[in-house]
């Protein structure tokens, strides 16, 4: 019978776990966008910051998984480590959600709309209803949907089976022998904190409790240490989270700690002292599910109120316990501990991608301006410039191929592929603006010059390139339809520019205005310029093809040249009036 009840009890464990990461991942999945930009409302006031903890960690059902986002915005250089200490207070309150959500285990009564609230009541409905919107539908939002329900049905079906699996062994003296030496406050404490930091979750510990308080076998005096060690116990995933990390982000997981701890001391302290002057009648009562969330809920409260107005000491504390390293390093743009909560990973890479735009669009009007005036730290900015683009592209490159291995939705999913595409554009146009730079410093080191027409020609040329990579950019960063579509007749038009602007060169040359060496000069400049462009229209035409819900660039590109669109060939003849070349050739 012990070893059937055992074997039972895991079961259940397994499912419940199981449930448990397939309501909070999907839970993640669902929230999406609002979840990005929840997050990303960072403020310095430690009151909004412990609502935005709340919320945040109401949404995606785990403490845990919001403080090691912390840790990584710290880590990142989002988030101060001030502004850290009221979102990782208000994460811990958040978590009590689950318990009362799994306390609907314990409802007792005969009564219809009592007996409604059971699980055994309406599980059933749930799990059809979550299956048929995830089989049946194909949208992802009811698919996600679909999800939660089914992991919710899993995971309460999960506790149910561990508190049958434990009902036959309840009575035995071993067990009751066990739990009683959880009623020694250290005891419990350490329970709690060891078992919680192997599941690496509180939400699920508790869960966990609840199941078993449903045989009646775990009283209150073991209940109330237990649950205090539990908020202990789940600090262990931000800890170990902050490994390898910067000095501060390894601070901020120290708060998670510090908070919980301190709280645990205090309120441990006062209720022990307090029961040994009143003695409470109901420490050797059984706990229900209930009273468990309760008893946690007004743990997490407490801890908040004491010790929210003092977050500027805790983040002192923190500082005194982490000491800055001699040597630290420098603050990483891309951690993949955002990978917890993939939409926030990925609002992060977009966010270093808009660097890498703006990094290109500045290289290149830099390197056009370097023609008329040639200025040496201009030209090593350039230079630094496209150093700092094949960085960006590498450390990209290979943070998003990463991020693919995750569960992503499929909004996420081609915000990946077009990150994937656009960087090695955008490196691309930085190593343009670098080829540019050198021809300008060749023309200064050898004392050459273009002619006053060349130059004026060059000048129509980078500009029309400029509002090319302008548009390019702006399509990107704003998802911006129109700029992306005026960015191909822009494109036809620079690639008409080179070519009259190489007929008029040769034009000079046969009239001995010009030279052979400054002629392959030029035709380096005009590559570079035509090429940059293309690199635009790529850039353009990924940001219409993945809002189309498509990847052929090739159909859209022959389709946009030869379909006879009215907008394109507008377009195309405004840009060839503004880009005209002196004299109207």
């Amino acid at each position: 019978m012990i070893a059937s009840s055992l074997m039972g009890l895991l079961a259940g464990l397994a499912m419940f776990l199981y449930g448990m990461n397939l309501m909070g991942s999907s839970l993640e999945k669902r929230a999406g966008n609002q979840l990005k930009r929840i997050l990303f409302r960072l403020t310095s006031s430690p009151a909004k910051g412990f609502l935005l903890g709340l919320i945040v960690t109401a949404v995606i059902q785990s403490s845990s998984a919001t403080t090691v986002m912390v840790v990584g915005f710290v880590n990142s250089g989002l988030m101060k480590l001030a502004q850290s200490v009221g979102i990782i207070i208000g994460a811990n309150v958040g978590t009590a959600v689950t318990a009362w959500i799994l306390s609907l285990t314990g409802i007792e009564g005969d009564l219809w709309y009592i007996s409604m609230f059971k699980p055994s009541s309406f599980m059933p409905i749930v799990a059809v209803i979550g299956i048929l919107m995830f089989m049946g539908s194909k949208k992802d939002k009811t698919k996600d949907t679909g999800s939660i329900l089914l992991g919710f049905t899993v995971l309460m079906y999960g506790m149910e089976f561990m508190s049958d699996s434990v009902k036959p062994i309840a009575a035995l003296p071993e067990f009751q022998n066990v739990l009683t030496m959880f009623a020694n406050p250290i005891l419990g404490v350490l329970a709690g904190t060891v078992f919680t930091a192997i599941v690496q979750s509180s939400s699920a510990s508790v869960g966990i409790l609840q199941a078993l308080s449903l045989s009646g076998a775990i009283p209150f005096s073991s209940a109330i240490p237990i649950v205090m060690g539990q908020n202990i116990g789940t600090c262990i995933t931000a800890l170990i989270s902050s490994s390898g990390a910067s000095t501060e982000a390894k601070r901020a997981s120290m708060i998670h700690l510090i908070f919980n701890v301190i709280g645990m001391l205090i309120w441990m302290s006062a209720f022990y002292l307090l029961d040994a002057f009143v003695q409470f009648s109901f420490m050797d009562m059984p706990v229900t599910p209930v009273y468990i969330a309760v008893i946690h809920t007004i743990f997490k409260l407490l801890s908040a109120g004491l010790l929210l107005p003092f977050s500027d000491q805790l983040v002192k504390l923190a500082c005194f316990t982490v000491r800055e390293k001699g040597n630290e390093q420098d603050v990483q743009l891309l951690d993949e501990r955002l990978f917890v909560t993939p939409s926030v990973a990925l609002a992060q890479a977009r966010t270093v991608t808009q660097n890498m735009a703006a990094l290109a669009q500045s290289s290149m009007k830099n390197a056009a301006s370097l023609l008329h005036v040639f200025d040496e730290k201009i030209a090593q900015s350039v230079q630094q410039d496209e150093d700092r683009g094949d960085k960006y592209e590498d450390i990209l490159g290979t943070y998003l191929v990463k991020l693919a291995e995750r569960d992503l939705s499929a909004n996420d999913s081609r915000e990946q592929s077009k990150l994937l595409h656009m960087i090695g554009d955008f490196e691309r146009i930085s190593d343009h603006a670098a080829s540019i730079m050198k021809s300008a410093r060749e023309l200064a080191e050898k004392k050459l010059s273009f002619s006053a027409d060349a130059m004026e020609e060059l000048s129509v040329m980078s500009s029309a390139v400029n509002e090319t990579l302008r548009l390019a950019t702006d399509a990107f960063v704003n998802d911006n339809l129109d700029s992306a579509a005026r960015v191909e007749p822009l494109e036809q038009v620079v690639d008409l520019l080179q070519k009259r602007i190489r007929t008029r060169h040769i034009d000079r040359l046969s009239r001995g205005q010009c030279s052979i060496e400054l002629g392959f000069i030029l035709n380096d400049i005009l590559t570079s310029l035509s090429r940059a462009s293309d690199h635009c229209s790529n850039i353009a035409g990924c940001v219409i093809e993945i809002n189309q819900n498509s990847m052929d660039l090739h159909s859209y590109l022959n389709e946009v040249k030869y379909g006879n669109s009215s907008f394109f060939n507008d377009n195309y003849a405004a840009y060839q009036k503004e880009f005209a070349l002196p004299d109207g050739k």
